[in-house]
């Protein structure tokens, strides 16, 4: 069994995020980057399925040599080689058509992705991978299982859940729930210095948007108290100040 891992070099979900003066780029000096929460869920079950010798795990990632820390990381935790795609990762047709492209050369049984990036929360990558493929996509998977060349899934839905079958090869972003995370030992820290690493260039893709520039959120202002007996005045409040009535 063959499964390729997307991996995201995302910055750490506890990091200050700053914009240029103009907004139009991330200013990423002096932040930390990590491997996407989703992305390493993703990777856990990966080594989980692959466990004893019955299958190999390859971790691939678009980025430049920036990155390479952040994948050194996912072969740490146990992935058995990686590709790294020489590019920026400018959206996410981009991204998918440079996976799918790995993918039609090597075959892979299965392909998961986080079901999300946490600094773009596009999730649009795993189904346009799975489109340019021609296989089946399940996106938000909390659980996946397989037997021989069939896999079982669980999605989570509004009110329930919903259990999905198909066959290799097929796409998946997943979810919390489909594995714990993984922290590398010392053991798998000295040996992911001496697996595969690949770089390749990327292929052509059509830029079919991009962005524009930044912004963040607008403060929550203060909270303003009304005495009891002026109660009267929050309809004022919201009518002139929120402009909601």
């Amino acid at each position: 069994m063959k499964i390729l891992v997307c991996i995201s070099h995302v910055p750490d979900t506890t990091a200050k995020i700053i914009f240029t003066p103009d907004n139009k780029e991330f200013v990423s000096q002096g932040v930390t980057f990590i491997i996407n929460p989703y992305d390493e869920i993703a990777l856990a079950r990966a080594i989980e399925l692959t466990d004893g010798g019955k299958g190999t795990v390859t971790a691939i990632n678009i980025g430049d040599i920036s990155t390479e820390p952040t994948i050194r990381k996912a072969l740490a935790i146990g992935a058995t080689d990686a590709i790294r795609v020489n590019a920026a990762p400018r959206d996410g047709y981009f991204v998918a058509a440079q996976i799918a492209q790995i993918a039609k050369q090597n075959n892979y049984d299965i392909i998961l992705c986080g079901r999300e990036s946490s600094d773009h929360n596009g999730a649009s990558v795993p189904s346009m991978i799975a489109e340019m493929l021609g296989v089946p996509a399940i996106s938000s998977a909390k659980k996946l299982d397989v037997e021989g060349t069939n896999a079982n899934l669980e999605r989570e839905i509004e009110g329930g859940k919903e259990m999905v079958s198909t066959s290799f090869p097929f796409v998946a972003g997943a979810s919390e729930g489909m594995a714990e995370p993984k922290i590398p030992n010392m053991r798998g820290i000295m040996s992911a210095r001496t697996k595969p690493l690949t770089v390749v260039e990327p292929v052509d893709a059509p830029e079919l948007s991009k962005i524009v520039s930044y912004d963040k959120p607008v403060s929550r202002s203060s909270v303003k108290m009304i005495a009891q007996e002026d109660a009267g005045k929050l309809w004022d409040m919201i009518r002139e100040e929120k402009k909601i009535i």
